[in-house]
């Protein structure tokens, strides 16, 4: 026990002497009965104890918190004195109890030994020459007649040699001293009996002297911690309500190792009688139970509530087009009736035309005869309607349904009115739906009808217009030109671009093509100011005007060439949240579900819009599917500008027909969109309005519209093949695989220079150097000032090259996310809005996630069983063991847990986060819906753990600082999981708790021990077990605590160390989160 010199004498040493002044002060009362010796005990008692009570926290702060509370549970006799009344009659009491001083040399002796020997160090009264019974184990003596005994003298012995006999019960005497010291409450100190077997003064392990006929057994012989001797302990199964009585443990109760009290089993049935613990395993299973039971009454509930929302939106929207394709063909029957009628008023007015001017003639003729009497003629613009006022009515309804064609929201045929229902005045989910495919019904028949009008130049947007009644929102037109756009690596100086010049139009979609290794990629990544790590030169104009494009990020669409798209979310739900988050927040959800629905007509994802997109474990949608929800996700927030890398790679020619009419019809409302093709088939190759063709090495060759390609390279030469199909033909001569069919000295390295010849652009001369080096016919252009050839660098040059590569890209990834200007009129929803719909998408994913949670949880509670049975609990070390592996075991596998939240979903928060949504609402939703797990894994644990293993400290303690410790162990998953690869994160995560419990329990009281946060969390589970170990078992505690460094007042400042730890992990989290970026 390495305890400190005056712990434990300052322990027993101050309490004990507030007891012994009381004995004393009680001993000279007249011992007429328990209750004035109680009486006088207490008064005298209150008063030292109060003294004292400074010194003590002093002196033992570390392991003791309220004096007055750990003198009533130590050495409170006033319940049951019967012990000191029964000495006292005796005699002498006061002069044969320890003073200060023999305490201090009894417990100096027991530390130097380690607890190990059961006698104390030669004294004045026990010595090599003098050894008197009183010396002996279990025996004490009377002070001297006319020795003064001071019991606060903490310095001088007073000499005891005389009427020696043995301890009285309730009290221990040395092993050689001669005084006698009270035992303390929860031990059972009684008169020892000779047992003629062993030679053994029973309950006791000491033998009375050889040879000493009238030396008996006497009283107890020590009290120390329960590792050096628990002779004096109360033994488990029975209690002692006085440290001289000692009662079975009754049935249905239970009884640890020093109790003075008998505890009440949960069940009867759990404890026989003299049990030492109660057998709670079955209290554990039921707990499990009823957890399963709860999280499949939520899993169950939360997911039918999901599905009936789903069905209730997929009867709505069915609802809604049927009545929306009602509605059209109602309109197509009145349309059809009015021309019917149109046609029959005509052909009756000709026919009423014929017959009065047949009257009109046989009138003239008889008035001719007659000499001019008879009937006025009827006049030839008369309305025959006029006759009947159904036929007005009839006329008047057709002329209106002609007159209002196309402008009502909605044609109710019910009365022949019309009913108009604005999409701002929606509230009810089958009312926007009704708007939403309204409209898109609506579009379509006047889409249709345009068609057939070939002389219309209506846009898709006026057609929209038209469908609604009402003014509709206008997208900024975006025009980028580019001139000179140069990229260089910062580090590497390598060129990526070189001299390209141009312009992107809105409303037209170009394509951009080249052989592999032309900077394709690029090119677009720098137009969508997106190209980080590079040094950029020349010249890039927004609406003829030099402003940053990363100012319009809000409403630049970017399409990745991989599909990012969550697995685990529907189509619908992909493209609904990306609505919610990235449309303007003055939108109305009837006008962002409008969005939406569009977007999903065009894309022809219809039948599959409540499927899941599906992940590499789950089987979802087709590939092309998924590629066009990846298209999706950015034509929903209405961009101005929609830049595709290779949007139909791995699409068949239908697929690519689909994607690419539902491009043009987003170019019809004036986008500026620019992507990126191989191999397109000549049907899609003639789709596209303008072509970027490009050489390797960055340089332009083509940049123009698609009709007039073949007549530039026709120019040139170079004529494409009967049934070539162009572009393959231009790629195959840049890449140069086929040779240009000419007989002209055109190479493929000037292809370039003689694009920017024909445009008039300055050629620079590094370019004319290499085309006159190359043989080419530009010789001419190189002067005496071309530059010579860079010198070769050495392996280090290109190790910091590549190195600034790399933190540049890191700077410029950093600039691009954190830029605050914006120009796009844009307001999308606040951190607030988008922290709702984040949650809401989080609590989705972990709904369909919870197989893989019940894994978790059966593996939680697997740990809870092996290490509950495997570690028990000992009274010794207060479960310092079995709390240990809980730590390694909870942190491992929580943390392991936590990586799950990040790992998986680095690319998609990368997407999301460079299109302008809020990085903070994105952790702090993933944190919130992991507080569930953070929740419900400690008592997942603790269900198996506790109730196998059964520690002193009560279950709520122990949750507590388990939800302190998995909330600490989720923050540093966090950290691991953005800022490592996976199986980097998991091997950190594997290893971490392992290695911080051996420094924490070795490097005791360093600074770089106080840094682990297993110390905290074993300090705090060992904490509340020791507070339950009180009376006799307070040497124990106190040598235990100073033992391992931990101090009793601690508990809280554990649980709030733990939560910082959490917070602070967090906190870097998220700055990697934020900071660094990993492609």
């Amino acid at each position: 026990m390495a305890a400190a010199p005056a712990a434990w004498w300052a322990l027993s040493a101050l309490l004990t002497l507030a007891l012994l002044g009381a004995l004393a002060g009680a001993g000279r009362a007249s011992p007429i009965s328990s209750g004035a010796v109680t009486s006088a005990l207490n008064a005298r008692l209150k008063n030292l104890t109060d003294a004292f009570a400074p010194q003590v926290r002093r002196e033992l702060g570390y392991c003791i918190q309220d004096t007055d509370s750990e003198w009533n549970t130590t050495f409170n006799f006033s319940s049951d004195p019967t012990f000191l009344v029964d000495c006292m009659k005796e005699g002498d009491l006061p002069q044969r109890v320890c003073t200060a001083a023999e305490l201090k040399f009894y417990f100096e002796s027991i530390l130097d030994t380690s607890g190990k020997k059961n006698y104390v160090k030669p004294n004045k009264n026990c010595n090599l020459t003098s050894w008197i019974d009183g010396c002996e184990p279990g025996w004490g003596c009377t002070a001297d007649i006319g020795q003064e005994v001071d019991l606060q003298d903490a310095v001088n012995f007073p000499s005891r040699t005389l009427d020696c006999r043995g301890c009285c019960p309730g009290f221990f005497c040395p092993h050689g001293l001669t005084c006698m010291i009270p035992c303390p409450l929860g031990a059972y100190c009684p008169q020892s009996t000779l047992n003629k077997t062993t030679g053994v003064c029973d309950p006791y392990n000491y033998q009375p002297p050889p040879g000493k006929t009238n030396h008996t057994c006497g009283g107890a012989d020590r009290w120390s911690d329960v590792m050096s001797t628990d002779d004096v302990f109360c033994p488990a199964g029975y209690y002692c309500p006085s440290t001289i009585t000692k009662l079975d443990c009754s049935s249905g109760y239970y009884c640890r190792k020093g109790s003075t009290s008998q505890t009440k089993c949960l069940s009867k049935g759990s404890c026989k009688p003299n049990s030492a613990t109660q057998n709670i395993t079955i209290f554990g299973a039921m707990l499990v139970g009823a957890l399963s039971l709860v999280l499949l009454i939520i899993y169950n509930f939360s997911d039918q509530l999901l599905t009936n929302r789903e069905k209730r939106q997929a009867k709505s929207r069915e609802a809604a087009v049927r009545h929306a394709r009602e509605t059209v063909q109602a309109r197509e029957r009145w349309k059809s009736a009015k021309d019917v009628a149109k046609k029959h008023a005509g052909s009756l007015q000709n026919s009423l035309s014929r017959t009065f001017s047949r009257k009109k003639t046989l009138r003239t003729h008889e008035s001719s005869k007659g000499g001019g009497g008879g009937l006025h003629p009827t006049e030839p613009d008369a309305d025959p309607s006029k006759e009947s006022g159904g036929k007005k009515n009839n006329t008047d309804t057709m002329r209106s349904l002609e007159e209002n064609h196309g402008k009502d929201e909605g044609f109710n045929v019910e009365a022949g009115e019309k009913k108009k229902t604005k999409g701002r005045h929606v509230h009810t989910q089958s009312q926007i739906f009704k708007y939403a495919y309204g409209q898109i019904e609506k579009e379509k028949a006047l889409e249709l009808e345009l068609e057939q009008q070939p002389n219309s130049n209506l846009t898709f947007s006026g057609v929209i217009s038209m469908a609604t009644d009402e003014d509709i929102r206008t997208r900024p037109r975006i025009e980028i030109a580019f001139k000179d756009l140069t990229l260089t690596l910062k580090g590497s100086k390598k060129k990526l671009l070189r001299s390209v010049t141009g312009k992107l139009m809105p409303g037209r979609v170009a394509a951009v093509m080249g052989p592999s290794g032309a900077g394709k990629t690029t090119f677009l990544s720098a137009i969508a100011g997106k190209a980080t790590g590079c040094a950029t030169s020349g010249m890039i104009l927004i609406n003829d005007r030099v402003e940053p494009i990363r100012a319009y990020k809000k409403i630049i669409g970017f399409v990745p060439q991989d599909d990012i798209v969550h697995g685990n979310l529907t189509v619908q739900e992909n493209l609904w949240f990306n609505a919610r988050c990235r449309l303007s927040a003055e939108m109305s959800q009837a006008e962002k579900v409008l969005v939406v629905e569009r977007v999903i007509d065009a894309l022809g994802l219809q039948p599959v819009r409540d499927s899941l997109v599906g992940t590499v474990e789950q089987r979802g949608i087709s590939g092309g599917q998924r590629k066009r929800v990846n298209v999706g996700l950015e034509m929903v927030m209405e961009p101005s500008v929609l830049i595709l890398d290779e949007p139909t790679s791995g699409l068949d020619s239908a697929s690519s027909l689909l994607l690419l009419r539902a491009l043009r019809r987003e170019a019809l409302e004036g986008v500026n969109i620019s992507m990126v093709v191989h191999q397109p088939s000549y049907t899609l190759y003639n789709m596209f309005d303008d072509l970027v063709l490009l050489a390797k090495g960055g340089m332009m060759v083509y940049h123009g519209p698609v009709k007039k390609v073949e007549e530039y390279f026709q120019g040139l030469g170079i004529v494409v093949p009967d049934r070539v199909n162009p572009p393959d033909y231009y790629i195959d001569i840049l890449e140069g695989i086929v040779k240009p069919n000419t007989n002209a000295a055109v190479n493929v390295k000037d292809l370039p220079l003689r694009w920017m010849l024909h445009n008039g652009y300055e050629v620079p001369r590094d370019m004319l150097q290499s085309a006159s080096d190359s043989g080419s016919s530009f010789r001419e252009g190189a002067g005496p000032h071309a530059p010579e050839a860079e010198p070769r660098k050495s392996i280090v040059g290109e190790l910091w090259g590549n190195l600034r590569d790399i933190l540049g890209q890191k700077k410029d990834e950093y600039d691009y996310n954190k830029s605050s200007e914006d120009l796009s009129n844009r307001k999308t929803p606040g951190i607030l809005r988008q922290y709702k719909y984040y949650l809401g998408r989080c609590g989705k994913q972990r709904l369909r996630e919870a197989r893989i949670q019940g894994v978790d949880f059966l593996i939680l509670g697997l740990a809870g069983i092996c290490l509950g049975t495997l570690a028990k609990v000992s009274d010794e070390t207060f479960g310092t063991l079995g709390y240990t592996y809980t730590v390694i075991a909870v942190s491992l596998l929580c943390m392991i847990g936590a990586l799950r939240s990040f790992s998986l979903e680095k690319i998609h928060y990368w997407r999301e986060r460079a299109s302008g949504m809020s990085s903070l609402a994105y952790f702090l939703s993933k944190d919130t819906i992991d507080h569930f797990n953070t929740i419900v894994k400690p008592i997942v644990y603790l269900s198996m753990f506790y109730f196998f293993n059964n520690p002193r400290s009560s279950i709520w303690e122990n949750y507590v600082v388990l939800v302190a410790v998995v909330y600490c162990v989720t923050g540093i998953g966090y950290t691991f999981a953005i800022f490592f690869q996976p199986g980097s994160a998991q091997l950190w995560s594997a290893l971490l708790p392992v290695v911080l419990t051996l420094v924490s329990s070795e490097q005791k009281g360093t600074v770089f021990a106080n840094l682990c946060y297993t110390k905290w969390a074993l300090e705090a589970f060992v904490i509340a077990n020791a507070q339950r170990y009180s009376g006799v078992w307070l040497i124990t505690r106190c040598g235990s605590l100073v033992k391992t460094g931990y101090d009793i007042d601690h508990k809280i400042l554990c649980i709030v160390v733990l939560a910082a730890n959490g917070i602070v992990f967090r906190c870097i989290a998220f700055f990697c989160m934020v900071i660094f970026q990993k492609h």
